[in-house]
């Protein structure tokens, strides 16, 4: 019952419930950028190949381009002696020839002349006047790299939903491709609710903590390619909350409210959440510890996420809802998140079945490969956080782990 005598149906949820009711969650519109600019950005459309990479043949080492039947038999007793007719010019076309018995100083990179088909390294060889003698045989094609032998015009070497890499960015100066399509980063909404909160560069009185949520969940929005909003603090009134998150909701696509979340009458968060518009609230409970209290709901098609005020559940709970919604306004899909390490534990972690618990690990290094460390702290300390290096799933039909098990570890880095 609420102290205003009125009656709370709570609709727990576990994850899956949440990401199916967000499974419709389109990707945001696509925006052209400058290549130099899509690091990290998601690709919106496919990139197809222009041109041929190279564009011509070229030479991968430093010597002579020789037609390698001239090379055919020959080795340090009995060297090949070939005459030298000149020198590939950086940048420039390649001279004609070498003619039968002849070569032509190459450098790597160089424009391959018609008519040899293999390099000679410098190693193997020594020039005396315009004679080269050459110690080593070469099979033709040997430290040559054909026309489109890397890229073929028409290939596609690109998909849409790609997270481009420095590589990537590589390969769109080569295909001259100044600019990409990338799809725009989701706006997200991060208001933190509290009395007790004062900003970093406060002194926190008596009874007073200084804002951790706020920034540890905008770092983390901005890791997983999301732009954050930070819309600072806010007291436990429930006028104020409503007016910052909707403030959220106009100039975000997502809104995630920190703290305020734990049942009972401070419970401002879920009664934000129902008068924010349809559908309003979806969830109010989660089968998962640390992140119980947890309020979810939508607006508009806007997803709002009321997180624990404690920062590890928060983090938690961003992790496991937060972060693949977010990767659906991406156009990554669900699989896009924490890369996963097998290890065994180092300790046992207790359970309850019917919950989902989630346990900060740090990693050592064993000869039986790696060991999980349960970081055995409240969830209210930010020093777990950052003792953790991932976490550890107990899965909801068991009552804990043994020590010794093969778990998975999502990896936070």
């Amino acid at each position: 019952m609420r102290s205003d005598g009125g009656t709370d149906f709570f609709k727990v949820a576990v994850t899956a419930d949440v990401l199916r009711a967000f499974r419709d969650v389109a990707p945001r519109e696509a925006q052209e950028v400058p290549f130099r600019d899509a690091l990290g950005r998601v690709l919106a459309s496919t990139v197809v190949a222009g041109a041929d990479i190279p564009p011509f043949d070229r030479a991968v080492m430093d010597g002579y381009a020789v037609r390698a039947a001239d090379t055919f038999g020959c080795g340090e007793s009995q060297p090949a002696y070939l005459t030298c007719a000149g020198t590939v010019e950086m940048g420039r076309p390649a001279p004609p020839g070498p003619k039968p018995g002849e070569a032509l100083r190459i450098s790597t990179g160089g424009m391959m002349p018609s008519a040899a088909d293999a390099v000679v390294m410098w190693e193997y060889t020594r020039e005396d006047g315009d004679v080269v003698e050459v110690s080593r045989p070469a099979a033709p094609g040997e430290n040559v790299v054909r026309a489109g032998e890397d890229v073929r015009a028409g290939d596609t070497v690109l998909e849409a939903g790609r997270l481009l890499r420095p590589a990537d960015v590589g390969l769109l100066s080569g295909l001259g491709r100044t600019v990409v399509e990338v799809v725009r980063r989701p706006r997200v909404a991060v208001v933190s609710t509290g009395d007790e909160l004062v900003e970093p560069g406060e002194d926190p009185g008596p009874g007073m903590v200084r804002n951790v949520n706020q920034y540890s969940l905008g770092a983390w929005v901005e890791q997983c390619g999301a732009e954050p909003v930070l819309l600072g603090l806010v007291a436990d009134d429930l006028e104020q909350i409503r007016a910052r998150v909707g403030e959220g909701l106009e100039r975000a696509d997502m809104v995630i409210i920190s703290g305020g979340s734990s049942a009972g009458t401070r419970d401002l968060t879920r009664r934000v959440v129902e008068t924010c518009g349809e559908p309003g609230l979806l969830f109010h409970g989660l089968a998962v510890r640390p992140g119980k209290p947890t309020v979810v709901g939508s607006s508009g098609g806007r997803p709002i996420f009321g997180l624990p005020g404690h920062p590890v559940s928060a983090m938690v709970v961003f992790l496991l809802l937060v972060r693949p919604v977010i990767n659906r306004m991406l156009g990554r899909g669900d699989d896009a998140g924490l890369r996963k390490v097998p290890a065994r534990l180092g300790d046992n972690l207790p359970s309850q079945a019917g919950r989902e618990d989630f346990y900060q690990v740090h990693l050592s290094q064993s000869d039986g490969g790696l060991v999980a460390h349960p970081v055995f702290r409240k969830s209210g300390l930010v020093i777990s956080m950052v003792r953790g290096e991932g976490m550890v799933r107990v899965p909801f039909e068991r009552e804990g782990l043994e020590e010794g098990e093969r778990v998975d570890v999502e990896i936070y880095s």
